[in-house]
């Protein structure tokens, strides 16, 4: 992945994510996309033994002595709050999309120090798209040094959109804007192609948890992006409670144009802070 073209104070850090990435691609190869078994959560959320797997391989590949662990599929231990340093993770993002067979699912996993995000990883097994990158050093996209869009105006802007909140009708508002809409599964993979510059804007205007964005949410800040929650707050993580009001992220002079497109559309309740 040409870890050579970085210099970055978390250079062990990257080692262990490009590690886990690619040994992931051996779990995904026992499994067929669009063909595999599925379980429920609470919540009607899906998982699968992909799901599990992927989660027990990064464990063991990222975590070492002193580090903390969020991740989706693996129970919460508290002590992570204890933690300088934690890794948060979703294992598998995207598993709908998995489950029905759309390229559009990945491994996250975001680095975190002192609650800010500061270096991450995404892998698309489908497309074979591998994102990587840490604050003070850039990203790769596939081993290629990348940044957000320079794009300052909506006009022509590509925004991607949750395929599931487009299904609710949430996206009605923003229909009729000068910039194309794109739904997609995985808000993870979203944030990533906003990160390389392969689109210009995604935004959630509905709550997520930390093991969905914390890792993009990195890239597109080490891509030189705008990230935001809906408080118009930097993204803190590690919390207590890790389910977030929603994340806003774009090219870097896009920021104005955004915040003005969604601020008559937020609405933050006490419970989603």
């Amino acid at each position: 992945m040409a870890l050579e073209k970085m210099t970055s104070a978390y250079s062990d850090i990257l080692e262990r994510i490009e590690a886990a990435m690619t040994a992931t691609r051996a779990v995904f190869a026992r499994f067929t996309p669009g063909a595999i078994q599925t379980e429920y959560k609470i919540g009607h959320d899906p998982v699968t033994e992909a799901d599990r797997a992927v989660d027990a391989l990064l464990r063991q590949n990222l975590l070492r002595d002193g580090e903390g662990w969020l991740s989706e599929e693996t129970v919460d231990n508290p002590s992570r709050l204890e933690r300088e340093r934690v890794w948060i993770v979703d294992p598998l993002d995207g598993t709908r999309e998995f489950v029905k067979g759309l390229p559009e699912f990945c491994v996250s996993i975001g680095f975190v120090e002192n609650g800010v995000p500061v270096a991450g990883g995404i892998y698309n097994p489908a497309s074979e798209e591998t994102f990587l990158g840490a604050v003070d050093s850039g990203v790769l996209y596939n081993g290629r040094p990348v940044r957000c869009s320079q794009r300052s105006t909506l006009d022509g802007a590509l925004i991607l959109a949750s395929r599931s909140e487009v299904k609710r009708s949430e996206w009605k508002a923003f229909e009729n804007g000068p910039f194309k809409v794109q739904a997609m599964g995985s808000v993870a993979y979203k944030l990533a192609l906003v990160s390389a510059g392969l689109a210009d804007i995604t935004f959630t205007l509905t709550p997520k948890n930390e093991w969905d964005v914390v890792a993009g949410a990195a890239l597109v800040k080490s891509a030189g992006g705008f990230v935001s929650t809906l408080e118009k707050t930097e993204l803190t993580a590690n919390r207590r409670d890790p389910l977030l009001s929603g994340l806003l992220a774009s090219g870097p002079l896009l920021k104005n144009p955004l915040l003005a497109l969604v601020d008559p559309h937020i609405q933050v309740t006490e419970q989603s802070r």
